[in-house]
């Protein structure tokens, strides 16, 4: 099937993109190359929105080069914050039962676990696996705690388990769900984290609120992305593309595979994928 044909129920509108392993490179930059791909996304009448597991402060960075003007999908849509300033617009934290409910099983299985809060996120191990690289990411330092509060749960958007064992991480991720039920969703938004958020917080959601928001039918979005959560987006947009780095599992769930994050795969799939679908239904290239 070529890309014209999956989206032959209307011409591709919008991309959503996931930013970690997708749009950022590993050293989590933006090449030139994806600056450049995202004007020609908006020169071709594509408009382009991010969603993430981070903050939407931790997207802040992207705005500007990207000239990003749709509110971003933070907390995999948790939290949404409007460009220039990420504003929050719209909310959904984390049911405080589920929260602590997720914490106590975490803990249970002897991961380390991070609790995110609008503002803030807190950790009990500084020197924990992975704590450094996310300050780094998200340009944020974590609080310190003995441990979690009740406070903190009661204001959650985001509770992480962390583990370097992928294959552990997944079960431990379908015990995580089949345990919070309807009340939570858990899904690993890379090899080493697993997300618990609000129901409503995963990105299947997000295509479907973007579609409201833009009077766009789901056929005409286009998602990209290379993790576990990013799949719940595949399933719901017209089109779909895994980075050549994704799982093979995340691969097999997708239209279409591109390039790795390491070599500008996002910028190849937006002019092998979107802009010939531009060209063929009529849109500028």
């Amino acid at each position: 099937m070529t890309p014209a044909q999956k989206s032959a129920a209307g011409a591709v509108k919008l991309l959503i993109t996931d930013v970690d392993g997708t749009l950022v490179n590993n050293d989590k930059v933006l090449t030139p190359a994806s600056i450049d791909a995202a004007k020609a996304l908006k020169a071709a009448g594509i408009a382009l929105a991010v969603t993430s597991s981070r903050p939407p402060r931790g997207c802040r960075m992207l705005v500007e080069p990207l000239q990003l003007t749709l509110p971003i999908s933070g907390f995999n849509g948790g939290a949404w914050g409007e460009p220039p300033d990420l504003k929050i617009i719209e909310s959904h934290p984390v049911d405080p039962a589920a929260a602590e409910k997720a914490i106590a099983f975490l803990h249970e299985q002897k991961l380390d676990i991070w609790v995110y809060t609008e503002d803030e996120w807190f950790v009990r191990d500084p020197k924990g696996a992975h704590v450094e690289r996310e300050a780094f990411i998200l340009q944020l330092p974590p609080r310190v705690v003995q441990d979690f509060t009740p406070e903190q749960t009661r204001h959650a958007f985001k509770v992480v388990g962390i583990c370097d064992d992928a294959a552990r991480l997944a079960q431990v991720a379908k015990g995580a769900q089949a345990l919070l039920g309807d009340t939570a969703s858990a899904s690993r938004s890379s090899g080493h984290f697993l997300d618990v958020t609000h129901p409503k917080a995963n990105k299947g959601w997000v295509v479907e609120d973007l579609a409201r928001r833009l009077n766009l039918k789901t056929a005409q979005i286009a998602t990209i992305g290379d993790g576990d959560n990013d799949t719940l987006m595949f399933a719901k947009a017209g089109l779909s593309i895994a980075m050549g780095n994704a799982d093979d599992d995340v691969k097999a769930k997708a239209d279409f595979v591109t390039d790795s994050n390491q070599d500008d795969g996002w910028a190849k799939a937006v002019r092998q994928y979107l802009l010939p679908v531009a060209a063929k239904t009529g849109e500028p290239a």
